[in-house]
């Protein structure tokens, strides 16, 4: 087995085939291939476990509890509910509402897929837990809040949500304290989600439009980044600009209401990214390229050279994953994409997301990518995201699942103060601030929950993983990992 990966990895750089070729050769060790629909259903209560408010009667995930029921009182509105950011108790807006975002592409995208595993109605809940509270956290036009939570006093402590008792301060964005960055996302997110619902709740999907429209609006009168409005989120989540996530949210307003003026905004655009290195919470070019470039295959409106342009950087990422470009995307000796240290595979999952949509745009229009080292068909985007997904999920050196829960072998000390703490279910006495470093985080043994469904930040570069809780560069999951990761599940299973 050990000369075949050899001779495998000495085509790596060269050809999508040989990736694939990799993947499948190692399958044998994992047998992941027939397991897709067992972790899409894994993920969703990934979604359950990360609940912050009030759970519901239908709650699956039984090891956590209500939790952070006074959020917004403070600020004198009702901001429980939502999702905690990672492995901590802090509501950050920003990655919340890109992690919605791709939540309702997910569900868009591959709503027959999802519905044939009988998952749809789970995708469908788990995103409306988001947009329930972003709907809450946007009291009136102008005003969005973007964090719940000081992240501060939150990091420097370990406690399970259930019984923390940090501070919970609001934070803001308004006309006199802009972030178009945080609008911008937000906006994409209600107008994405709108279109999961549409056919389901037609009244919910109104007014997350509604939502939608008002808060582009806002972002494209109060230009500026967020995090100079709520510094305390410039050390967590510092947004490097907005112009991306005013394109993308542009992008799925056209998609959701078809009105020429979001088009005409897209191809004003003055920046339309270029070519991107990747593709997550900060950098949404990528996205807005993609969708543009869905509308040129589909030649349901007027091609022009903006659009063209769009389509040429979408499809310059998409060369750049598969080793046909310019600039191509590192890839480890076992086959993953690797994109950045921290958290890597949260940029995977998305690049894969991006391969499996792209590859039903093209399928559908019956047409290829030509790539500085030669053409692309929708077969090979689908085969190199394959790849992708059954490195994941334990076709690897270390013959190990970065999804926790799933398979035999996979990570038992994830980040995570809620996995890694006693379930106040099991033992209701309080764990305090600095006790729970002492007693949990340093403590050697698994964690005492498993949180099923989660993806950790994964390997490092040389496809090594060590399984420490104290390492959260590569053992803190985050839902912006699993949101893409859904749909690209969905595709396969």
């Amino acid at each position: 087995m050990s000369q075949l990966k050899n001779r495998s990895s000495q085509c790596l750089w060269t050809s999508t085939s040989c990736i694939l070729l990799l993947s499948m050769s190692s399958m044998t060790l994992g047998a992941v291939s027939r397991h897709y629909g067992e972790a899409l259903t894994k993920t969703l209560l990934y979604f359950e476990a990360q609940r912050s408010g009030k759970l519901p009667s239908n709650q699956r995930v039984n090891w956590r509890g209500d939790s952070a029921l006074r959020d917004g009182s403070d600020a004198h509105v009702d901001l429980t509910g939502g999702y905690y950011d990672a492995g901590d108790n802090m509501k950050f807006g920003f990655p919340l509402a890109f992690t919605t975002t791709m939540l309702a592409w997910s569900s868009v995208e591959m709503t027959s897929q999802l519905k044939a595993h009988k998952e749809h109605k789970k995708v469908l809940a788990a995103l409306k837990w988001a947009t329930d509270y972003l709907i809450k956290a946007h009291p009136e036009s102008n005003i969005l809040y973007g964090q719940v939570g000081d992240g501060n006093s939150d990091h420097a402590c370990w406690m399970r949500p259930e019984d923390m008792t940090t501070p919970r301060p609001s934070y803001r964005i308004d006309a006199q304290h802009p972030g178009a960055d945080l609008a911008g996302e937000t906006a994409a997110a209600m107008a994405a989600a709108s279109l999961a619902f549409a056919p389901y709740n037609a009244a919910y999907a109104k007014k997350l439009i509604s939502h939608a429209k008002d808060l582009f609006e806002f972002a494209k009168a109060h230009p500026g980044v967020y995090q100079s409005s709520i510094s305390n989120a410039g050390g967590f989540y510092a947004s490097s600009g907005y112009e991306d996530e005013l394109l993308w949210a542009a992008a799925w307003l056209h998609r959701a209401t078809k009105k020429q003026i979001y088009l005409n905004y897209l191809n004003e655009a003055s920046n339309t990214g270029g070519s991107r290195t990747v593709f997550a919470w900060d950098d949404k070019f990528v996205g807005a390229q993609v969708l543009m470039a869905k509308l040129a295959l589909e030649g349901k409106v007027k091609i022009n050279k903006k659009m063209e342009e769009y389509k040429s950087m979408a499809e310059q990422f998409i060369c750049n994953c598969a080793q046909k470009g310019s600039n191509n995307v590192k890839i480890t000796q076992g086959g993953l994409l690797w994109f950045l240290p921290w958290n890597n595979l949260q940029y995977t999952t998305a690049a894969s997301f991006v391969l499996s949509a792209y590859s039903k745009y093209l399928k559908a229009a019956n047409a290829s990518i030509k790539c500085h080292g030669g053409s692309l068909q929708a077969s090979d985007l689908r085969n190199l995201a394959r790849a992708q997904v059954d490195y994941i999920l334990g076709s690897n050196p270390k013959n190990m699942s970065y999804m926790v829960g799933f398979g035999t072998n996979y990570p038992e000390r994830p980040h995570h103060r809620g996995a890694s703490i006693v379930s106040i279910k099991k033992n209701r006495t309080a764990v305090e601030c600095n006790a729970g470093f002492n007693d949990w985080y340093h403590s050697p043994a698994p964690n005492p929950n498993v949180l099923t469904g989660a993806l950790v930040g994964g390997p490092d570069e040389n496809d090594a993983y060590g399984d420490e809780r104290t390492d959260f560069q590569h053992s803190e999951p985050v839902p912006a990992t699993v949101a893409p990761f859904v749909g690209v599940l969905a595709a396969f299973a």
